[in-house]
């Protein structure tokens, strides 16, 4: 497998080499053809969405992992890598997300994103880390900040950030788009802790197949539990089912919870084993496909929200 991802990474670097060598121009963002919008690259569709609501028309953003697909592992297209050779602007979510295989800092380098030739911003800036405690991932940081909603708004202030530095005549611009958009998600996470504070503390406890909800839990008082913590290659082992397993027969929980992006069989043998259903689907580290219920940042929280207020009720 990691075999096959150099080979693809190689394929596309190959690709855009051919590229720019037929086409006899240097790469630039900020071409007539862009009709003069600041060229974007966002590295999965939650950020995609929150820069896009910072930079409105003023952007146009292409996002690498496409939704629906695992951004902790991602091999590169050969679009991705010309995009990425051509954009004003990165943005990608950091706290170990990106890191699999090194996908993302092999992409930077190989398009001459360095921070300094064209800035390189990091998300999660600002955020106050959690951590992962299970073997193997001992101290390595959990990426999953955005759903902690007050998270949320610390990526929109960075992604205003950004783009004021990549484009300061539009200052006042992203400034006003900031205001408006944060202001929203001020109001949905008072309406989140509103909803959660009417279910019991001792009946929230948050079942799901990867361990994402730690920030989530730690914003609106619940207990995360989960197959297994982090989405990588060893994940629904049968030592990961009998754990937890156990957990939900000790703490006689009623509902279990699926997320969108990850396969479905390991939460459906511990519904199985357990006697215990699954009450809904939530959203963790892709949006929903257009036009979809969940197919904005604000709107995926919402789902959320829902699904697991009416699921533990």
């Amino acid at each position: 497998m990691f075999k096959k991802r150099i080979l693809l990474l190689t394929a596309s670097i190959l690709t855009l080499m051919m590229l720019v060598a037929c086409g006899g121009e240097e790469a630039t963002g900020n071409s007539e053809d862009n009709n003069g919008k600041i060229q974007v690259v966002t590295t999965y569709s939650i950020v995609y969405d929150i820069v896009k609501n910072v930079g409105g028309d003023l952007v146009e953003i292409h996002s690498l992992a496409p939704i629906g697909s695992n951004p902790h592992e991602y091999d590169p297209l050969p679009e991705d890598v010309k995009k990425t050779t051509d954009a004003d602007a990165v943005f990608y979510n950091g706290l170990n997300l990106e890191a699999g295989n090194s996908w993302f800092d092999n992409l930077m380098e190989t398009t001459g994103k360095n921070g300094d030739h064209a800035p390189v911003f990091l998300m999660s800036k600002g955020v106050d880390p959690m951590y992962l405690t299970s073997k193997g991932n001992q101290g390595e940081e959990d990426p999953h900040a955005w759903l902690d909603i007050r998270n949320g708004i610390k990526y929109a202030e960075n992604a205003r950030d950004g783009l004021i530095k990549v484009d300061p005549e539009n200052e006042e611009v992203y400034k006003e788009n900031a205001e408006q958009y944060i202001t929203k998600l001020k109001e949905l996470h008072d309406s989140a802790v509103e909803e959660f504070n009417q279910i019991p503390e001792e009946e929230r406890v948050l079942v799901t197949s990867e361990g994402a909800f730690k920030y989530f839990s730690d914003a609106y008082g619940f207990q995360a539990e989960y197959i297994w913590e982090i989405n990588q290659e060893n994940q629904g082992t049968p030592d990961q089912i009998t754990r937890i397993v156990d957990i939900i027969n000790d703490k006689e929980i009623t509902g279990l919870f699926l997320e969108t992006s990850i396969d479905p069989r390991s939460m459906e043998a511990v519904a199985a084993e357990t006697n215990v259903p699954i009450r809904g689907t939530v959203f963790t580290d892709s949006l929903a496909k257009p036009g979809e219920n969940g197919d904005t940042y604000i709107s995926m929280m919402e789902s959320n929200i829902k699904t697991i207020k009416e699921g533990l009720e």
